[in-house]
């Protein structure tokens, strides 16, 4: 069967489906009953995490692209790996759905999925597919712990040293707010915004720098995914610590600020709240690896402070909320 471009999943079939989503993202490993993976290198170990997105709630398909949309789902999973300290490798891609949805859009969802692969030298290995009343996917990811060495855990902070961040914070949060008041149409005079759009849509993340991070010293890491206060605010209930953010080191950058000024919203909430960046948050005793810079301190006590004072707002993402 030849499936044109306003072909639905009822209409193609689940086997077509299935040869349009391995043909968007082929990879040798990927057409068995399962996937035989072999270790990245002696002693490895392997990592996996995996994450959920829902229609409605996590994306819409007025706001993203089926690209983006994927792009979205395997950044949010290989920033989990990462901040383990190990390197992404491979990946396995679920897809409930309506039976009206079209095929290409399922066909985008995994080109999105196998550029951002590509970036990691990771693959797109199986999956499934099953028909639902709503969009759902979700992503498993597998990555490789290298050496003997401790993985970065939430509960490795300790107090003197530094916490470095990697990659952009409150980014996500401003441009979902720019995409509540505007949609995709964002005015004209309002373009120099779109880099918080992308952030929102298809977030990005620089292979490696987990690695980096655990090479060079780092003992704890999380990413920024439910909002900055509430990701180190689990680091330091973990480790028994208490984190003083830096304010000048987080204050919101001109682009922030601007889209406060757009949407009469303090840009502050974005950075502390926003969540969705991924930005890497690791503690060293060292100098920042290659790539992070330093965003605050780990001291003796409990909470997350600002500058020595409570943060201005606190909530964050909310799975149930």
């Amino acid at each position: 069967m030849t499936v044109g471009l306003s072909h639905t999943l009822d209409q193609a079939g689940e086997r077509q489906v299935i040869h349009e989503i391995v043909t968007a993202a082929p990879s040798a490993l990927n057409g068995d009953d399962a996937a035989v993976l072999y270790p990245a290198a002696p002693n490895s170990r392997t990592v996996a995490a995996t994450d959920m997105m829902v229609e409605g709630r996590h994306f819409r398909r007025d706001w993203s692209t089926a690209a983006e949309i994927g792009q979205k789902a395997i950044v949010r999973n290989f920033a989990d790996i990462e901040a383990m300290g190990a390197r992404p490798t491979a990946a396995l891609l679920a897809i409930a759905a309506p039976g009206e949805t079209p095929v290409d859009f399922v066909r985008g969802i995994a080109q999105g999925i196998a550029e951002r692969c590509a970036v990691y030298n990771a693959e797109l290995v199986g999956g499934d597919l099953t028909r639902s009343d709503s969009l759902v996917i979700n992503v498993t990811a597998m990555g490789s712990l290298g050496g003997s060495g401790a993985p970065l855990t939430l509960d490795g902070a300790r107090a003197g040293q530094k916490l470095v961040a990697h990659g952009k914070i409150g980014y996500s949060g401003a441009g979902l707010a720019l995409l509540q008041r505007f949609g995709r149409a964002l005015p004209p005079e309002l373009e120099e915004l779109w880099p918080l759009i992308d952030a929102h849509c298809a977030p990005t993340l620089s292979p490696g720098r987990g690695v980096i991070a655990r090479a060079t010293g780092s003992t704890a890491m999380t990413d920024n995914s439910d909002g900055l206060v509430r990701d180190v605010g689990h680091l330091a209930q973990r480790s028994g610590v208490r984190i003083d953010l830096d304010r000048a080191a987080i204050a919101p950058d001109p682009l922030l600020a601007a889209a406060g000024a757009v949407l009469d919203i303090d840009p502050w909430e974005w950075v502390l709240t926003g969540g969705e960046d991924h930005t890497l948050l690791a503690t060293t005793y060292k100098a920042a690896p290659s790539g992070f810079r330093e965003v605050g301190r780990v001291m003796r006590g409990t909470g997350v402070t600002i500058s020595g004072e409570e943060p201005r707002y606190r909530e964050g993402w909310e799975g149930f909320a």
